[in-house]
């Protein structure tokens, strides 16, 4: 039979098994079922398929040659899921793995504690792998097809008070060498909800001192590619002065690497500095992304609407998950409120004057 190879497009002649024939009739019914899907173009894979651990590996190795295809960091967090793949079926050929064999990996890692979020990121992650695998030619289908994400809880963050993230600011500029620039990007991030990485990316030309803005994402790198504005409240403003009144006269970052020379470059992390502080301030448990937490509660607890709240924060559902998550706080906030109501003397006597 012709076939054409899906990859190079090059066509053979191939001896092609009839799989499941018994008999002579059988046989020419099989073959006739092949002609059929040939002229629709949807021919079972005829060539013998590599293993998953070899195909992975091809993966990886194409977008680390594509420009601009896949961020570093993503293609880091896709090895790291995929080599547990690896582990569990990287010796199986691509057009063996079935939903059985699936299955079992999700039952393997939900046996090692593993959340519900990091298994459906896992197989997030494994079909990326198997969809370039359809676009090469090598399989028809995803043995995750349909395959329902599996539910689970996020857990419960803690909220730090100001004065603990003060608390953390100051013992950085204590006990660090780079302090204040470490407790500038905490207060930063406290105060507008950028994520760690944006934050370290933000330049001077990103301040918007007439409209009263800070775009973030500027650069096109943000988590969804697109940059977004964040009007100065009180806090946010002020800080961006001080900042600016000690601004490094030979870096546009707000954030400039002490180590860059002659090239102008960001910091690439405070993490050295984060762990010093934390341990001086006996708060060991807060990280970056607790300042982003911070500042959406904050915003919440204040009655600004989960829609503007969603578009600081670089979020596209217009505020479904800001409700979702945090939108008890502002229950618990109204509640609390609440208590304050004064109906006793001082209150009928104000009205009445």
């Amino acid at each position: 039979m012709t076939v054409e190879d899906g990859v190079s497009g090059v066509k053979r002649v191939k001896r092609v098994p009839l799989e499941g024939a018994t008999t002579d009739a059988q046989a020419v019914a099989k073959y006739q079922e092949l002609l059929v899907q040939r002229s629709k173009g949807a021919l079972p894979t005829l060539n013998r398929t590599p293993k998953f651990k070899d195909y992975a590996q091809q993966y990886f190795d194409y977008y680390n040659q594509v420009k601009d295809a896949k961020r570093a960091s993503t293609l880091a967090t896709e090895r790291i899921a995929v080599n547990h793949w690896i582990e569990h079926l990287g010796h199986v050929r691509l057009d063996r793995i079935t939903r059985a064999l699936v299955n079992g990996y999700i039952a393997k890692r939900q046996g090692l504690k593993r959340t519900g979020r990091t298994v459906n990121l896992e197989v997030i992650c494994f079909r990326n792998v198997m969809k370039r695998a359809i676009e090469d030619g090598l399989i028809q289908r995803l043995p995750t097809e349909n395959l329902r994400p599996l539910k689970w809880t996020p857990q419960k963050r803690s909220l730090f008070s100001p004065d603990q993230i003060e608390k953390i600011c100051a013992a950085g500029v204590k006990e660090s060498k780079n302090g204040t620039e470490f407790a500038n990007y905490i207060r930063l991030m406290a105060f507008c909800g950028a994520r760690m990485s944006e934050t370290l990316r933000l330049k001077w030309s990103d301040v918007n001192w007439q409209q009263r803005q800070l775009t973030i994402g500027s650069d096109g790198l943000a988590k969804n590619h697109k940059s977004r504005e964040v009007e100065f409240n009180p806090k946010l403003e002020v800080l961006l002065k001080e900042m600016l009144a000690r601004k490094a006269p030979d870096s546009d970052w707000l954030f400039p690497s002490p180590q860059r020379g002659d090239v102008d470059r960001a910091s690439r992390t405070f993490r050295e500095s984060l762990l010093i502080a934390r341990k001086e301030a006996g708060i060991p448990k807060f990280g970056f992304h607790d300042c982003r937490h911070f500042f959406i509660s904050m915003c919440v607890m204040s009655g600004i609407d989960f829609m503007t709240i969603a578009r600081w924060v670089g979020h596209q559902d217009g505020g479904v998950l800001i409700g979702k998550v945090y939108g008890h706080l502002s229950n618990e906030h109204a509640q609390l409120q609440a208590q304050r109501v004064n109906f006793g003397s001082v209150a009928v006597a104000s009205s009445v004057a």
